[in-house]
């Protein structure tokens, strides 16, 4: 049985971690608010990007002068997962869910007999899929230092991706990432973006026609590489917004945990501390008897 004075720094002990607990949660509740609002900003402009995307493509088809970045290379032999997760921990199932799905998506095509390429976008990822899939990352992104996510950090990841596949390094790439729907719900996606597919949920043109000057294959050429940077950014900010929306549950559950265990080491401090002065009671009372 413990000791008063272990109990005692046990609940010391209990309340600065709720005191951390607490603020993190508070810090993660300002920054959602922001977070959230550039996720549903931007959600209006890829949606219609993509559907602008979509009508051109269905309008080129799988011609031979369709750009290869909507065609694909003829082969699906070579996938590259890109697996963009957080910089720091303490935010629930957020990190490990995205983990999960990319690497139930890595055994599946190896299983299928396909080559498979990792590259990672945050530590956590990272560190979450080296012991078991290690051998298999040929680059990563370090966004430590990026306070505020920015077009220009999404730009840098499509030129890395775009240069990989001018190269010949893969065949198929997809990104990995949460999609926020609240503070207690993010769903892990993964979402192709080399060769162009028209994301789910995403709706067609109204079926107005259009002429399009220059031809429909230049304007698809242009866009097709911003449309990949354009899907990162989107899915950079809704990571953003489900990091610090899991991060905010997240805490506010180890508050209320630890407030828990502080009501429960109080009682068992009172009791093992009335269990003290009865015992030392006796013994006065002992000690005067025997007199």
């Amino acid at each position: 049985m413990p000791s008063l004075k272990d109990l005692k720094t046990r609940i010391e002990s209990v309340k600065s971690t709720r005191k951390i607990t607490k603020a993190m949660q508070m810090v993660a509740a300002a920054k959602l608010r922001r977070a959230q609002d550039a996720a549903e900003a931007s959600r209006p402009y890829a949606e219609r990007f993509n559907s602008v995307m979509a009508g051109l493509a269905a309008g080129v088809g799988d011609s031979d002068s369709a750009p290869v970045l909507l065609r694909g290379t003829g082969s699906d032999q070579t996938h590259l997962l890109v697996v963009m997760t957080a910089e720091r921990g303490l935010c629930g199932g957020f990190n490990a869910n995205i983990a999960k799905l990319a690497r139930s998506k890595a055994e599946e095509l190896k299983a299928a007999g396909k080559t498979v390429k990792i590259l990672t976008v945050g530590k956590k990822g990272r560190d979450a899929l080296k012991r078991d899939l290690g051998d298999l990352f040929v680059g990563h992104v370090d966004l430590t230092e990026v306070k505020n996510v920015a077009y220009e950090n999404a730009q840098d990841i499509a030129r890395d991706i775009l240069g990989r596949f001018d190269e010949g390094e893969f065949d198929v790439a997809t990104i990995f990432f949460s999609k926020f729907v609240n503070v207690v719900t993010q769903v892990p996606t993964a979402q192709q973006v080399i060769p162009f597919e028209v994301p789910e949920g995403t709706e067609a043109e109204d079926g107005t026609l259009y002429d399009y000057e220059p031809s429909e294959e230049e304007i698809l050429a242009d866009l097709l590489p911003r449309g990949v940077a354009t899907a990162i950014f989107s899915a950079l900010l809704e990571n953003g917004a489900s990091e610090q929306g899991a991060r905010m549950s997240a805490m506010d559950n180890a508050t209320r945990n630890a407030g828990e265990m502080i009501d429960k080491l109080t009682i068992e401090y009172n009791r093992s501390r009335q269990a003290v002065i009865t015992n030392e009671l006796i013994e006065i009372i002992s000690g005067a008897e025997a007199l």
